[in-house]
């Protein structure tokens, strides 16, 4: 491990490491434009530049020297205080005096870094260069005249996103970042690109003029658009969340966040219930909360204990809990949160959890998809897979082929397969340190005994390692059953039920449950439509809720806004309407209820991973059938926010559907 001395300070550094990764051990800050920890280096914005002895004698670009013994590093010296001057101006020579109106203004690098380390006036006279204004999507703005050509975003669609349609064409002074021929760039992971771009050039087209940092209230909490988990941060202004931005997990989401996540929050103010409602001669009413309750009174007193609920897809664990309570005082276990009919053995939970982890899929060595769509089920886990391959890995994969923006070898999408694997693929998993095996919602239904029956014969399981992962797409699934949503026979279970209560649950076949329907959630969508009394719940930004991820991580989100009109958060509804039917919960706060939900169920009382302990069920080893499609059939409208939001009925359009779409000149 070299040793070398930065600004005096002796430091030691990992083999392999830079000379600016140096100074940051060392306390010192570097200035940087092009460089960044999880890009490949680049090494021509040169702002980075310091002095270095034995050397030359001129600055040199720490990001790409690599660190050596006996260096003496010096980062504040005349020398590198008057080339970064010159950088700077340099840098600013074509860039536009655009601060007052550009997006980036008060988070902006460009403006930081000017102000710390460049001169406080330019000798340029010549006329600034142009760049004509690129098209990328509906999800990026782009102003292409203050680009500086750092290539950051070249760098993570080629790297990270593994959709190469962003590059440079031209040299020198002439040359001008874009997308391929001009057009939407097809990425569900695009919007990072925005967060990457040290300058105004790339920008959110949603959030445009919307805001400045300043004046936003700044809430961190967790995603629900996928059941990665991802880490946010939800900025608000009065009642109205006005952008969602990633905040740095590296079990997680690193510091990424999809397309879905970023701008499905201006559904939020869309088709929202904001009253309840009644049906009355088969039309739904507005009504006051005691009228809404009166009825679903009057019906749970012939009901007796035929009382089910289900739990949509991105409901919090507090209000399964709180329902589950409610049925249990009314006699009834009807519980189930796969809506859409899905049935699986749950008696274990590893069974059915990613048991690898999401960073741990970086060091498996061999891996097999089944009945899978990563890029669209769990975006920020396939790019994992993307890490995993560059160390080595190789990729199998059963199921309908798609675009996963990596080399796969499809094996077809018969499940049959399963029992008769290629002989290259159990040669390569024999040889293999961590194998690992990926099974999706295709597949689980069919083939779960099945791809369990792997775990055995593939050795997946060993000391140190868990190669058996199911994938889930839904932000509640994972706490859902372990609360117990889940039937035997799966949602068919509960459409005898005289009385049922839909969680924000949209996606439900309504028309096989007879009896009395009440819909607690926060949009008119599918399940408003379909109900008999409307209670208007709360979404995952306005309020405080527990989540767990597809790994079993427990996380916590906070409330960042207010539900709109006489909307309430859905735990305190049903506690609400648990003192009318005369069975009163045992909580007044949420304090109360997390302590009431942690001695049911002690792995929700405190965040962190779950470790479940790995006791697969026996099941029938044959699997049958031939896949025909994957679970999420459009990517941007997977739930009634994105159904809701006009930026994702525009992604879902444009990138799934192919329309097009004119673009007005600015």
């Amino acid at each position: 491990m070299p040793k070398l001395k930065v600004d005096g300070i002796e430091v030691e550094v990992p083999q392999g490491a830079t000379v600016l990764q140096a100074c940051e051990a060392a306390g010192k800050e570097i200035p940087r434009f092009c460089y960044h920890e999880r890009l490949s280096i680049a090494g021509n914005c040169r702002m980075c530049l310091v002095e270095v002895k034995p050397g030359p004698p001129k600055p040199q670009a720490s990001c790409a020297l690599p660190a050596a013994d006996n260096q003496e590093v010096f980062t504040t010296s005349p020398m590198v205080k008057h080339a970064r001057e010159g950088i700077m101006e340099f840098l600013l020579i074509n860039h536009p005096l655009d601060c007052p109106i550009c997006d980036q203004g008060g988070e902006c690098d460009l403006q930081d870094q000017a102000m710390a380390y460049g001169r406080g006036h330019s000798r340029f006279q010549e006329n600034k260069r142009a760049v004509t204004e690129k098209y990328m999507g509906p999800i990026v703005k782009t102003i292409m005249t203050r680009c500086i050509q750092c290539t950051r975003c070249v760098r993570f669609a080629e790297e990270v996103s593994g959709v190469e349609e962003i590059g440079a064409i031209y040299r020198g002074e002439n040359m001008q970042i874009t997308s391929y021929l001009e057009e939407a760039v097809t990425s569900e992971l695009s919007g990072n690109v925005v967060d990457l771009c040290p300058v105004g050039a790339l920008t959110s087209k949603p959030y445009s003029f919307e805001a400045r940092p300043w004046e936003l209230k700044k809430t961190l909490t967790i995603d629900v658009m996928d059941a990665v988990g991802t880490n946010i941060r939800l900025d608000s202004r009065g009642r109205q969340v006005l952008r969602a931005l990633p905040r740095v997990n590296e079990d997680v989401n690193e510091e990424w966040a999809t397309d879905k996540t970023r701008h499905a929050v201006d559904g939020l103010v869309r088709r929202r219930l904001d009253k309840p409602y009644v049906r009355r001669d088969g039309k739904l009413v507005p009504a006051t909360w005691d009228e809404a309750f009166a009825a679903i009174a009057e019906v749970a007193k012939t009901a007796g204990d035929s009382v089910a609920a289900v739990a949509g897809d991105i409901v919090d664990c507090e209000t399964m809990f709180a329902a589950k309570a409610l049925l249990k005082s009314l006699g009834s276990s009807l519980l189930e949160g796969r809506q859409t009919g899905m049935t699986y053995d749950t008696s274990s939970l590893a069974a059915v959890n990613f048991n690898t982890t999401i960073a741990g899929i970086e060091r498996a060595d061999a891996i097999l998809l089944v009945g899978t769509n990563l890029r669209w089920e769990a975006s920020l886990v396939n790019t994992r897979i993307r890490k995993a391959i560059k160390r080595g890995a190789k990729v199998w994969a059963i199921g309908p082929e798609t675009e996963l923006t990596y080399k796969v070898e499809w094996l077809g999408n018969d499940l049959a397969v399963l029992g008769n694997l290629p002989e290259a693929l159990t040669e390569a998993f024999g040889k293999a340190e961590r194998p690992a095996v990926i099974v999706g919602g295709a597949a689980l239904k069919g083939a779960h005994g099945a791809t369990l029956e792997l775990a055995r014969s593939l050795n997946l399981v060993r000391e140190g390692w868990n190669g058996y992962n199911v994938v889930h797409f839904s932000a509640a699934r994972m706490g859902g059953l372990m609360l117990g949503y889940a039937q035997k026979d799966g949602i068919s279970a509960l459409h005898d039920a005289k009385l049922s209560f839909f969680l924000g649950a949209d996606e439900a076949d309504f028309t096989k449950f007879a009896g009395f329907k009440v819909y607690i959630g926060h949009h008119g969508d599918r399940g408003a439509a379909a109900a008999d009394v409307v209670l208007p719940g709360a979404s995952y930004a306005e309020k405080s809720g527990t989540y767990v991820n597809l790994e079993g991580r427990v996380q916590r989100g906070n409330r960042a806004v207010f539900p709109p009109g006489d909307a309430r958060e859905d735990w305190t509804i049903l506690r609400a309407l648990s003192e009318r039917l005369g069975n009163v919960l045992p909580f007044d706060t949420i304090e109360e209820l997390r302590a009431a939900m942690a001695l049911d169920c002690p792995d929700l009382a405190n965040e962190g991973l779950v470790i479940f302990a790995w006791n697969p069920p026996s099941l029938d080893t044959c699997a049958e059938g031939v896949m025909e499609g994957y679970p999420i059939k459009d990517f941007y409208l997977t739930n009634a926010i994105c159904r809701a939001s006009p930026t994702m009925q525009r992604c879902s359009a444009e990138l799934v559907h192919g329309e097009t779409f004119a673009e007005a000149a600015e």
